[in-house]
């Protein structure tokens, strides 16, 4: 996945691309360069448009590489969360070599078989994140390499995604010229690029507007439990000062970035700008108040929607709070217009890296970051979701691993619900009585 040590995360959004390209050297992670093109042909998460998205990736990788001064030939893309669902599955196979000894070998055929175990129609299984491993009966492995055995058993989540949203990237990828090496669902790539490990282990809600959307998700146990996506994001935002003030989308997404204000009550009367409004023939005089007015109310209806969806599933208090990213989280005033939907534990994430501030490129990051720092076990299950380890001939089951059907199926919001059994004493008590806990453990965990 890398080139000389050199990752590149690719983030295919709704209006742009961004690239980042980092290197990795003995476990510092350094950006290098990065690369942007307007135009990336996608409608709500599918591509629309090979041809365009395929010319913004060459555009915005060309200038990355030069900036760089580097060859790239290979990309780390990310997914969406729309559409997205999520089942366990499990799978049991026996170790054949003679000092039973368990291999990575051995790992790719117990994820082979749990993956076997799928009934897929419409969807590709982008990520797969094991429970843990049982050997010969001991559970609460997470990593089974090395050790002594005759049967290996994994218990875990699968992440299935569109197959329509998965070809058209692979296919925009491959049109570009550029190898595909890896493909990250972008809330869990996020998560422990923005995310502290107390957060993601005791829960947190990474919220990410982007331009055509907005995604919370719950992470929890280092796992994504739960995602809602909405369909506005800031480009809805730019459309509406549009409408509202007769003027073209250049100048609205100009004016928003220079005056606007996602928190009305931060922004000024007084303070007046010009626009050129259609069917004028003098400037149209506007307030930075009136302005902010537009566009905080496009924001109450992103974060009223979110806030719904959480608080339907009991997600709405968590103790790591709310993690906002994505293009739109720059927007000043938007921290407060957040506190005041979710309360006063709300902070803005945005990257750290030297030279790359911006919460734009937040996703581009985090795909190369969660490349980079995959274990030897996260590269093996990786692999076999990519299609270069496929080893179902040699794979000898116990027997057939049992798949769960998804807890609650995708609904028209696109959003996705996973449900684990038993929940453990003393977790969240405000949830304990929810028919849908996201915060359970299996049994055998316990």
């Amino acid at each position: 996945m890398t080139q000389n040590g050199v990752i590149v995360g690719l983030d295919i959004g709704t209006t742009m691309v961004k690239v980042v390209v980092a290197q990795n050297n003995g476990g510092r992670f350094n950006v290098i360069a990065t690369g942007s093109a307007a135009g990336a042909g996608l409608k709500r998460g599918v591509i629309v448009d090979i041809n365009q998205t395929a010319e913004a990736i060459t555009k915005a990788v060309s200038q990355a590489a030069a900036k760089a001064n580097v060859s790239i030939e290979e990309v780390v893309v990310g997914l969406p969360a729309n559409q997205v669902t999520i089942q366990k599955i499990s799978g049991l196979v026996s170790i054949e070599n003679q000092n039973k000894q368990i291999t990575g070998q051995d790992v790719v055929n117990v994820t082979n078989q749990a993956l076997n175990s799928l009934s897929l129609a419409e969807q590709t299984p982008v990520e797969f994140i094991p429970s843990q491993f049982i050997v010969d009966g001991f559970d609460g492995i997470k990593d089974p390499t090395d050790m002594i055995g005759v049967r290996l058993e994994v218990q875990g989540l699968v992440y299935l995604a569109p197959n329509k949203v998965v070809d058209g990237i692979k296919t925009a990828v491959k049109k570009a010229g550029l190898h595909l090496a890896a493909m990250d669902l972008a809330p869990m790539a996020l998560a422990p690029s923005f995310l502290s490990d107390a957060e993601q282990n005791f829960g947190a809600i990474l919220i990410d507007i982007a331009g055509g959307q907005s995604t919370a998700s719950v992470i929890h146990d280092h796992k994504v439990k739960y995602m809602t996506v909405d369909y506005e994001g800031g480009v809805n935002v730019t459309k509406d000062i549009s409408t509202v003030l007769s003027i073209s989308e250049r100048e609205a997404e100009a004016v928003k970035v220079k005056y606007g204000s996602a928190d009305s009550k931060q922004a000024s009367a007084e303070q007046i700008f010009y626009v050129d409004a259609v069917g004028l023939t003098e400037k149209k005089a506007v307030d930075e108040k009136y302005l902010s007015e537009i566009m905080e109310a496009r924001f109450d209806q992103i974060f009223d929607r979110l806030d719904q969806q959480l608080d339907n599933v009991g997600a709405d208090d968590l103790p790591g709070g709310y993690i906002i990213t994505g293009g739109s989280a720059a927007t000043p005033g938007l921290l407060a217009k957040a506190q005041e939907h979710f309360g006063e534990n709300v902070q803005i994430a945005r990257p750290n890296q030297i030279g790359l501030r911006h919460p734009s490129f937040a996703r581009a990051l985090a795909f190369a970051s969660y490349e980079a720092f995959q274990s030897d076990l996260q590269k093996m299950i990786k692999s076999v979701l990519m299609g270069q380890q496929v080893y179902q001939a040699v794979a000898k089951p116990y027997h057939q691993a049992e798949t769960s059907e998804p807890v609650i199926q995708t609904t028209e919001e696109d959003e996705t619900f996973i449900e684990e059994d038993a929940p453990k004493e003393g977790i969240f008590k405000r949830m304990k009585n929810s028919l849908s806990s996201l915060f359970a453990e299996t049994d055998d965990e316990d």
